[in-house]
């Protein structure tokens, strides 16, 4: 999709819709929100939607970057401690490694 051809105030629309979205457990959305929108936010000329988009830009990068430090604090976790958690690390794992810990 090219933001270029799109209005000011279809692009305020599509960034809120991205920005909600990531509330239903879609952080990615907040990531793309944050990159996509990136240059309407800040480097273009002002337009009156501009002050919205900007709120939702930030907004979703830092949920995004709330969202992928959680998950890799979980991975780092979850890959040091899977031994010492024996049968719960094996309920949660998918694949089970074979052979002594």
């Amino acid at each position: 999709m090219d933001l270029r051809k799109m209005k000011n105030e279809e692009k305020l629309k599509l960034c809120r819709w991205y920005y909600r979205g990531g509330f239903f457990f879609l952080p990615f959305l907040w990531f793309v929100n944050s990159v996509w929108f990136f240059n309407e936010a800040f480097r273009k000329s002002h337009f009156e939607e501009q002050k919205m988009i900007r709120i939702y830009v930030i907004r979703s990068a830092i949920g995004a970057i709330i969202w992928a430090t959680g998950l890799i604090a979980w991975i780092v976790v979850y890959q040091l401690k899977r031994a010492e958690w024996g049968e719960l690390a094996d309920s949660l794992s998918f694949i089970i490694p074979m052979g002594i810990p």
